[in-house]
């Protein structure tokens, strides 16, 4: 393992026990009755650190080998695991890593939001490798490797690991890591490259070239000579997502994705937001309206609609489904996404939802169930207009444990809810995010 330039030289290696599990995944021991924070160290393990210099007041230390490893270790399954940060749980089991997310899931519900969690959800799982079908890889140009760097930043520091393929990565995008970066070293603009935007849709992969300065004939047939040669689709971009143009024009071809179970095809752009795991993503639909219990008589609101990966499925089974979204593209491509289907019974509308809107029109109207997936900031603000239009049944989709909790203490203690099951979803094998599911009735 590489030594930190951030190691306290003049302090010994020392050996300490391992008692815990931070949400970063970073094993916990204490020195002196101060907690210590350790990247890749396991909970019952006896390892040997060195301390580094803290940051921000947090003590951490560098693992320099484990003396008595725990029965839920490992062997990582990437090579450059030491080194890159997309990843910080592959040296524990995934059943190991699902029981932790569970652990700190409830948790939360414990000390943040005061409730007790009735019924705990059996976890939803998938595939643990290869599943990720959306990224944002960083590039940058190392003279002196004379190559593009193409990937995740390291461990604890803003440089980029130097990767040559990725194994959470969705196929083909995984093994396109190193072709990838050999190509963008071919560019004449290869210095003003700082990103590349990838999606792997179910008819074609993605790639949205970040440029900070115009490429010559030279960079372009480059860039079409690999756009051919992988079957992929080529997007730069000058300046904002508004300026995101294919490079083969016209010929570029919608991305979709699919919802198999319901018969339906949602179309996006590169740059839009869609669920990063598509196993996940159709089974977490499926739960989410098995939990809503939605029949032919319901009114459904669905805050933080995005493109309607949720609304459309719901207005199969329901009266009338109103989604509302705070970003204008994504509505209209929901209202596309509705029209595909040949979905009549539901409508979209643009709302900041981190604003209250207790006198907007929507909030006038009546829903008997609501289901919301904001992002990690939570919902906070729009928690009230659940309550006003006399929802009964709530099923909030969560990408951060601590927010979810937040606002199920809102829900429960100030507006009457109480919950009734929650449980996680294992959208982010081998990361330390946590995505959950929480159902509320009143």
């Amino acid at each position: 393992m590489r030594r930190s330039k951030h190691a306290l030289k003049l302090l010994p290696p020392q050996v300490v026990e391992v008692e815990d599990l931070s949400h970063e995944a970073q094993g916990i021991a204490r020195l002196d009755g101060r907690a210590v924070f350790i990247d890749g160290a396991l909970p019952g393990e006896t390892v040997e650190i060195q301390l580094l210099q803290k940051r921000k007041g947090v003590q951490e230390a560098r693992l320099i080998q484990v003396l008595k490893p725990s029965l839920d270790r490992v062997d990582p399954k990437c090579e450059h695991y030491a080194m890159c940060g997309g990843c910080v749980e592959q040296h524990l089991t995934p059943e190991t890593q699902i029981a932790f997310k569970q652990d700190q899931l409830i948790e939360n519900f414990t000390r943040i939001a005061k409730v007790d969690v009735p019924l705990v959800l059996q976890p939803l799982q998938g595939h643990v490798w290869n599943y990720r079908r959306r990224a944002r890889l960083g590039a940058r140009w190392v003279s002196q490797k004379g190559r593009t760097l193409v990937g995740f930043r390291e461990r604890n520091d803003n440089k980029l690991a130097d990767i040559r393929r990725c194994e959470v990565l969705q196929e083909p995008l995984a093994s396109l890591v190193d072709p990838l970066g050999l190509m963008l070293s071919k560019l004449s603009v290869r210095d003003k490259v700082p990103q590349v935007e990838a999606a792997v849709a179910d008819n074609v992969t993605a790639l949205v070239v970040r440029v900070l300065d115009d490429p010559n004939e030279q960079d372009i047939k480059t860039l079409n000579e690999f756009r051919m040669e992988h079957g992929v689709q080529i997007y730069l971009q000058r300046h904002g997502y508004d300026t995101i143009v294919p490079l083969h024009g016209e010929s570029a071809l919608p991305l979709q994705y699919v919802l198999p179970q319901f018969q339906l095809k949602f179309e996006f752009l590169p740059n839009d937001f869609i669920q990063v795991n598509a196993e996940l993503n159709q089974r977490m639909v499926a739960l989410a309206l098995q939990l809503l219990d939605i029949n032919k008589t319901d009114y459904v609101l669905d805050l933080f609609c995005g493109l309607g990966n949720f609304s459309l499925p719901m207005a199969q089974q329901a009266a009338q489904v109103l989604g509302i979204e705070g970003e204008i593209t994504l509505v209209e491509r929901a209202r596309h996404n509705a029209r595909l289907n040949h979905l009549t019974n539901v409508e979209f509308m643009v709302a900041n939802l981190f604003e209250e809107h207790k006198d907007s029109p929507f909030a006038k109207r009546v829903f008997n169930k609501v289901l919301l997936d904001p992002p990690r900031a939570g919902a906070r603000e729009i928690l009230p207009v659940i309550a006003k239009c006399g929802a009964q049944r709530v099923v909030y989709i969560s990408c951060h444990p601590g927010t979810l909790a937040r606002d199920a203490g809102i829900l429960v203690h100030e507006l009457g809810y109480s919950l009734k099951s929650a449980g996680v979803l294992d959208m982010f094998p081998h990361t330390a995010h946590v995505e959950s599911v929480a159902v509320f009735e009143r």
